[in-house]
């Protein structure tokens, strides 16, 4: 190697100017829930279980104590989210978190397998009191960093309509493959075949969020029933789940949820997780036995919600790259 290209390599990808950005976000973020009275924990991120979704791809390690000769797998947490439930089921206020993350996934404009996520859960807050909180916070954090216009609250049923031509619940797949091949994506039904997942996740990502208008952010809610993550159904309308996700410039930057409080109702999600892992001849972690325990002793009412933070310090600085707001991406680890 070059002595020029060597010089290159062992130095940051971002600037100091972001640096500073990334520091008066921590700092502002903290002053904002101490405002508020949320208090600020830790949880492992080296854990025995990890999330079942089948989206979701986690570092495995082994762990094995000297002196013995087997050990066990652990995870690389992709978020804090079981672990922060289990303090709420424990008596704790309402908390947050920033941590870092880690799925085992590409490497690009808007991913790096290790990044920096803020989480949150607020007891007693629907859905509604989430959306405003995390308006108020935006506030705060892009003061002074760039203007954004009012922001937009839309269910996803209408947003999907509006951009794809079908109703995201009852379009059966003949429909939704004309939609797709009306946008100029023939491809759609050879990746979707019959899984209504994967059909409203990639119209959704091609048709829906390239025409979302820039600078303004989006509030997206009452996802359908099939993109439950882990959130509970609406009352008088099972066919959505009171899940919301946030994007700014057509981007997502955060996944929130009323949160499933019912055990059985949780471990039926995983079971099904697990049974598509299974067909898809993914690895298959076990269920978190401890979350389960801790729903059945009772989560309090709350909502919940993670927020990438180098995607929204991303955009908040007006880059394009999340390579240009972190120290070093796995490129330079």
């Amino acid at each position: 190697m070059s002595k020029s290209s060597s010089e290159a390599d062992w130095q940051p990808s971002c600037g100091q100017d972001a640096l500073r950005i990334r520091a008066l976000t921590l700092n502002r973020i903290r002053r904002f829930f101490d405002g508020r009275g949320v208090l600020e924990v830790e949880t492992p991120l080296l854990c025995h279980t990890a999330g079942t979704d089948p989206q979701l791809h986690p570092f495995v390690t082994h762990y094995r104590q000297p002196g013995q000769t087997q050990g066990i797998d652990c995870y690389l947490q992709t978020s804090p989210e079981f672990a922060m439930k289990r303090l709420l089921a424990a008596g704790s206020c309402s908390i947050y978190q920033i941590c870092k993350a880690f799925r085992n996934e590409e490497y690009g404009r808007h991913h790096n397998p290790e990044f920096t996520l803020l989480e949150w859960y607020r007891i007693d807050f629907g859905l509604v009191e989430l959306i405003d909180e995390i308006e108020d916070l935006f506030l705060v954090l892009f003061d002074g960093m760039r203007a954004l216009l009012p922001s937009k609250r839309i269910t996803y049923r209408q947003l999907f309509e509006q951009w794809v031509g079908a109703d995201p619940i009852s379009a059966d797949f003949a429909e939704l493959a004309e939609c797709a091949k009306r946008q100029n994506i023939p491809e759609a039904s050879s990746i979707c075949g019959k899984d209504r997942n994967i059909w409203l996740d990639l119209l959704f990502s091609h048709l829906v969020q390239p025409n979302m208008e820039q600078g303004r952010v989006y509030f997206v809610y009452d996802y359908p029933a099939c993109l439950p993550s882990l959130a509970r159904k609406k009352l008088g309308d099972e066919a959505v789940v009171e899940r919301m996700e946030v994007f700014i410039d057509g981007l997502e930057l955060g996944n929130g949820y009323h949160e499933l409080a019912d055990p059985d109702e949780q471990e039926s999600r995983f079971d099904a997780d697990l049974a598509v892992r299974r067909q898809l001849g993914l690895p298959l972690p076990p269920k978190d036995q401890r979350l389960l325990a801790a729903l059945s002793h009772g989560l309090p009412d709350c909502s919940g919600v993670a927020i990438g933070l180098d995607r929204l310090i991303m955009l908040m600085a007006g880059f394009d790259q999340m390579a240009q707001v972190l120290a070093f991406p796995v490129t330079r680890s």
